[in-house]
């Protein structure tokens, strides 16, 4: 992780300082997986995202000199999807809530938990929203064999499933409205689940020789 080739001016420092944080953050993350680790244990990336009625706009195609329409019906309803991705297996959980509150994140925890049903712990790679951090949030992952691994602030980079997110929303939300905000949620978790697990690497960045735990990984699960 560097800055080589931008032009930070006065924010240089800065930069530098948050990029020493998020590598020392990183070393510390790795030290606890090893430390804590047993056989039977699973490593996921969680990450919960909004979608809205109203389409966001990408960049798209249209005819020479006319500009893209994209037409919109007014009205702005919104869903959201939770999701996480298996960095051994790349298998994907997805749950539809119309809330991103405490009560929507602990189903969620039961939800993963009922496709996990392994005596092993969950590890999952998660930000440090309020409704994860949460004592009731936290007491209910002790009690299913779930811990929470906070990824630095600032770095969504290093989230897979924000990675998936990302190719989602460009790919099933962007520049169109859907018949209606069920419609949508559904296209969308479907989407997820339904890419194969080297594609859902891929998109995920997980695939790639720069991802930060590839080496780590490659430990936990060796080629049998």
């Amino acid at each position: 992780m560097s800055a080589i080739g931008l032009n930070l001016g006065d924010h240089g420092s800065t930069c530098d300082q948050h990029l020493t944080d998020v590598s020392a953050h990183i070393r510390g993350i790795t030290r606890r997986l090893k430390a804590g680790w047993h056989r039977g244990d699973r490593l996921l990336c969680l990450d919960w995202t909004l979608l809205r009625l109203f389409p966001p706009l990408r960049a798209t195609w249209a005819l020479k000199g006319r500009q893209a329409v994209v037409p919109i019906t007014g009205r702005n309803a919104k869903r959201v999807l939770f999701g996480a991705i298996d960095l051994g297996s790349a298998r994907r959980v997805v749950l539809i809530r119309q809330r991103a509150g405490q009560a929507d994140a602990q189903e969620f925890l039961r939800a993963l938990r009922r496709r996990y049903r392994g005596p092993g712990w969950l590890w999952l790679l998660s930000d440090r929203a309020s409704a994860h951090t949460a004592p009731q949030t936290q007491a209910l992952a002790d009690r299913l064999r779930i811990r929470f691994v906070w990824l630095p602030r600032q770095a969504p980079e290093l989230s897979p499933m924000d990675q998936l997110w990302r190719e989602l929303k460009r790919l099933i939300a962007a520049n169109r409205q859907a018949a209606s905000i069920d419609a949508l949620a559904a296209d969308a978790a479907a989407w997820v689940l339904m890419l194969t697990p080297q594609q859902a690497r891929r998109k995920a960045g997980m695939a790639s020789k720069h991802f930060w735990l590839r080496k780590l990984l490659q430990n936990f699960w060796r080629p049998t």
